[in-house]
């Protein structure tokens, strides 16, 4: 069961305020890049790194990585705290903690500091899980209740990205505008529970087509990492999307008339679109998905579960999360209040 859950953000920036204070001249020679930002969904956004402040775009990436400690670190711990007060738990009582993350690497990792920052039992287990991109909070999920229903212990998932260490310099590349449009920083934590009032995670479903495998790269390169994302996404998408559904709810005897929430990861206002378009939702289905988005930006991993955050189920109705990233990679869970 998802007994609690937090989030912590760095202070929000508009999206316009970004624009005229530096995108609009870091782009100044693409003319299709204000167009970009204006419709990207975003109103306002949560850069760790304040490009407006300081342009980090020629830093090398070792130097990003430490700066990823420094602000990575404070992100996670505000979250965790959040989420075990939520579930009523003290750090103490956790058995293993998972941190999801793709924004940066460091060893002794954030998982190592966090326990030791907050507290929790020197033999408490520990899972990193990296590079998976902006699905990884669903996997993650999966292997935290597998935990939990095998140890019968509580286990704390974290997901904590930084993508603005990753500003990269000026390009005529549109992939890297519309990366620029989109990304934001975020921390999500989720405590799971044996037993115990929340979201019963029901199953975790997954589907990869290799043939799209260049669609959506996240590559490390000598200044940060650096965003490959193609205009074809929201189409391949499509082509998985109602099948992989389908057999998630067959699999517990439902279909999608039974879903009475969808908290699905807002990759963008195209994205959003298709998902609506293919599953035959209304409006209103994804209103959480796009006030996410519009609020907070796309916040890489953390952000299925901040979506998650604004639903409000009643006892015994279901919630699908998706969530989507490279690979090209869908991955699907079902969960009821």
């Amino acid at each position: 069961m998802i007994a609690g859950l937090g989030v912590a953000y760095p202070p929000a920036v508009s999206q316009e305020a970004l624009w005229d204070g530096f995108f609009a001249g870091h782009y100044r020679e693409v003319h299709a890049a204000r167009r970009i930002f204006a419709h990207s969904g975003v109103a306002r956004r949560h850069p760790a790194v304040d490009p407006v402040r300081e342009d980090i775009s020629a830093l090398g990436t070792g130097a990003r990585m430490s700066r990823y400690v420094e602000t990575a670190l404070p992100l996670g711990r505000t979250a965790v705290a959040a989420a075990l007060a939520d579930a009523g738990l003290a750090a103490a009582d956790i058995g293993l903690l998972a941190v999801a993350t793709c924004t940066g690497y460091a060893t002794p990792g954030v998982d190592v500091r966090l326990a030791a920052d907050l507290g929790f039992a020197p033999d408490v287990s520990r899972l990193l899980i990296g590079h998976m991109g902006c699905y990884a909070a669903l996997p993650a999920l999966g292997a935290v209740t597998d935990y939990v229903t095998a140890r019968r212990r509580p286990a704390v998932l974290l997901c904590v990205e930084v993508t603005s260490l990753h500003i990269q310099p000026p390009t005529r590349d549109l992939s890297q505008v519309v990366s620029h449009a989109l990304f934001s920083d975020a921390a999500a934590a989720v405590v799971v529970r044996p037993e115990a009032p929340g979201y019963a995670v029901l199953d975790v479903i997954a589907a990869t087509d290799p043939a799209t495998a260049d669609q959506m790269t996240w590559d490390v390169t000598d200044l940060g990492f650096r965003m490959g994302l193609s205009a074809r996404v929201p189409d391949s998408l499509a082509t998985q999307l109602p099948g992989l559904v389908a057999t998630l709810l067959d699999r517990h005897g439902l279909d999608r008339t039974d879903v009475a929430h969808w908290a699905v990861h807002p990759g963008g206002p195209r994205i959003l679109d298709v998902v609506q378009k293919e599953l035959d939702l209304p409006p209103s289905a994804l209103a959480p998905s796009r006030d996410t988005l519009r609020d907070h930006g796309n916040c890489s991993s953390p952000t299925v579960l901040l979506v998650l955050q604004r639903i409000a189920a009643a006892p015994g109705e279901y919630v699908v999360a998706l969530a989507f990233g490279p690979g090209l990679t869908l991955y699907g869970a079902l969960l009821r209040a």
